[in-house]
């Protein structure tokens, strides 16, 4: 199976001192590729998954004061824009490849999704079956958060964190540099697969 195709260089943009540098090169060197991994793998997705999925590839980079940073391509339900649903992102930083479920809080119908959450936790936690999952949300984007098995305070802890105004989530798996450079798609799908169960109970809602 292929790979995703990032070179070394391609991880090293993300550490460049200069957030207008580092953002020249990202768009140079990285978006180009994540717009054909988007346009190649949202069928993919939705064969697998089956659900149908748009590619929208991030036209800037996460922001932080120093490097490092991440840029990434999401895969919603609507081909307008992704921001206000739920949706699985593919994301690179300089640390690695990370593959995740993000509600952002300008997402509709957060409080929904908090209380679907709350009434599917036994379901999600056999979907689950002790995989090990890693919290984005408060992320430094360096190098990979480490996992921890989903249990119940998990899924109360990201329905507390939607009901907040400006709440959102942010949770996935990570591969770290080295992996990240033999990272094939067939493991990309296989994660957003595991990732799927939490993925539909906060799309139901939208």
């Amino acid at each position: 199976m292929a790979t995703l195709g990032f070179s070394m260089a391609d991880f090293e943009v993300f550490k460049i001192e200069g957030f207008s540098e580092r953002m020249g090169e990202i768009y140079a060197r990285v978006r180009p590729r994540l717009l054909k991994l988007g346009d190649e793998l949202a069928p993919e997705l939705a064969r697998k998954l089956h659900l149908e999925f748009f590619p929208h590839v991030a036209k800037h980079a996460r922001r932080t004061i120093n490097p490092p940073a991440e840029t990434w391509c999401a895969f919603g339900p609507n081909e307008r824009g992704y921001k206000r649903y739920a949706y699985l992102a593919l994301c690179i930083s300089s640390g690695g490849i990370h593959a995740r479920v993000v509600v952002k809080s300008e997402a509709d119908n957060r409080p929904q999704m908090a209380k679907a959450l709350e009434r599917k936790t036994s379901d999600l936690m056999k979907a689950f079956n002790g995989t090990a999952l890693a919290r984005y949300d408060k992320w430094d984007c360096a190098g990979v958060p480490k996992p921890s098995a989903v249990d119940p305070a998990l899924f109360r802890e990201l329905s507390s964190a939607l009901e907040k105004k400006s709440g959102g989530i942010d949770v996935g798996v990570g591969w770290r540099l080295g992996d990240s450079l033999r990272l094939d798609r067939a493991e990309v799908l296989d994660a957003f697969n595991e990732l799927v169960p939490l993925y539909r109970v906060c799309r139901a809602q939208a």
